[in-house]
């Protein structure tokens, strides 16, 4: 079994900062892409962030500049670092990654979402 744990969200005013964290654990061979994405009320998922293994990230236009993905292979874990918050960022931001198990005599790739962590930009 595999679980990602989130962390790291609240409620922040206009302006400031937050980094949310997301680790992986349980039976996992290795770990490809990782990734945040968010969800606002009535909006649908979207993607905010993603990093391959090899550290490559690309950002939604919208956070470009204010947000910064990175990682810890050696932990499998993925953080977001989230500067300049606007009352637009306000969202449940979940954590994703493509997870490489070991099952059957073979390497399979499953895709696997955190809980979810509310992060709410307000004055």
């Amino acid at each position: 079994q595999v679980q990602l744990v989130e962390s790291g969200g609240g409620l922040v005013q206009p302006g400031g900062s937050l980094r949310l964290s997301c680790a992986a654990s349980g039976s996992i061979f290795s770990i490809d892409a990782m990734g945040w994405y968010r969800q606002a009320p009535g909006k649908q998922r979207e993607l905010v962030a993603a990093i391959t293994s090899g550290g490559t990230a690309n950002y939604a236009d919208s956070v470009k500049g204010r947000f910064t993905i990175s990682r810890d292979n050696a932990k499998n874990t993925v953080y977001l670092q989230m500067d300049s918050l606007k009352p637009e960022d306000t969202a449940v931001y979940y954590c994703n990654a493509e997870i490489m198990r070991w099952m059957n005599a073979a390497v399979h790739k499953y895709e696997y979402w955190g809980q979810g962590t509310q992060v709410t930009v307000s004055s």
